[in-house]
């Protein structure tokens, strides 16, 4: 094996990880319940690997939502270089945090049940929220920079006015919903 190549077991194991947590994400969104043996099942490992990665049903929820969140994340660079900042803004609201909001409900309700019950839920979505709101501040200060966006706007003034996205219907018209109440939070920070 050449230096810094990897292991065959090791992309195994990573491989079988991002399908755990895949198969685990689908199941959340879905029932919002965890199924070692379901997951295994739509992994395609055996529950024992499922047990090796992830010994509690916690610490497995607790990963997915890490995951989700790295994926809206991530999203804000890559539309900021596809997209002027402007609908990179709008479209990081609509197709990231929103239909994670509104697609992610019974992982939420996961994330809830654990809270109650397991230390190991202390920092992770106080962290995850700390990782959205830089995701927004870049989106914010792109639009500055562009001449979008006032100065003076303030990333915890745009994040209150976008908790009005869990007051959604999942089963409605969100789409249409979040695209008006993106188009009121733009307003109020637009540049004059």
């Amino acid at each position: 094996m050449s230096a810094g190549s990897v292991s065959p077991r090791r992309a195994d194991a990573r491989r079988n990880h991002e399908a755990i947590l895949a198969a685990a994400a689908t199941s959340l969104s879905a029932t919002g319940e965890v199924s070692f043996n379901a997951i295994a099942k739509q992994a395609g490992v055996g529950v024992g690997t499922v047990y090796r990665h992830f010994p509690t049903p916690a610490s497995l929820i607790l990963a997915v939502y890490e995951r989700e969140v790295d994926h809206i994340v991530d999203a804000v660079a890559d539309l900021l270089a596809e997209q002027t900042p402007e609908a990179a803004f709008r479209m990081w609201i609509r197709d990231h945090l929103a239909h994670y909001m509104m697609t992610k409900r019974g992982l939420a309700e996961a994330l809830q049940r654990i809270s109650a019950t397991s230390e190991e839920s202390d920092s992770l979505p106080a962290s995850a929220f700390d990782r959205i709101r830089c995701g927004l501040a870049d989106l914010l200060r792109a639009n500055v920079e562009a001449g979008n966006v006032r100065e003076d706007t303030e990333v915890e003034t745009v994040v209150r006015c976008l908790f009005g996205l869990f007051h959604l219907d999942p089963r409605g018209d969100w789409q249409s919903d979040v695209a008006k109440l993106t188009d009121v939070v733009w307003r109020g920070i637009r540049a004059d």
